[in-house]
């Protein structure tokens, strides 16, 4: 389990599970979510929840897992701007370490 400070202040944290990673992975949510920019805004936020929300409406059949991260992560009360750029920095630290992790496996096999 891993966590993620919420605001600037320090005050509020979000917990972020390993599935909660795999599961923004394999869907490549924040792939093409930030502009070029680099700045991670409310509105960046909002289109993350469009997409998810989107996903869950179509039927998707990873429902489960897609619902379970909107519920304790994307749209955690504590969420803003600020938790989603801690999020985007833990999930690339985690996938540079799994995709390297799996790389040391694949080669052991």
């Amino acid at each position: 389990m891993y966590k993620i400070q919420a605001n600037a202040s320090g005050t509020r944290e979000i917990e972020v599970s390993a599935e909660h990673l795999l599961t923004i992975d394999r869907h490549s949510l924040f792939r093409n979510l930030v502009d070029s920019n680099g700045i991670v805004g409310e509105d960046v936020l909002d289109k993350l929840k469009f997409n998810v929300r989107s996903m869950l409406e179509s039927g998707n059949p990873d429902g489960k897992a897609l619902l379970d991260l909107s519920l304790d992560v994307i749209y955690n009360k504590d969420m803003k701007a600020f938790g989603l750029q801690k999020l985007i920095k833990l999930y690339d630290e985690w996938h540079a370490h799994y995709v390297e992790q799996d790389k040391e496996e694949t080669v052991e096999q």
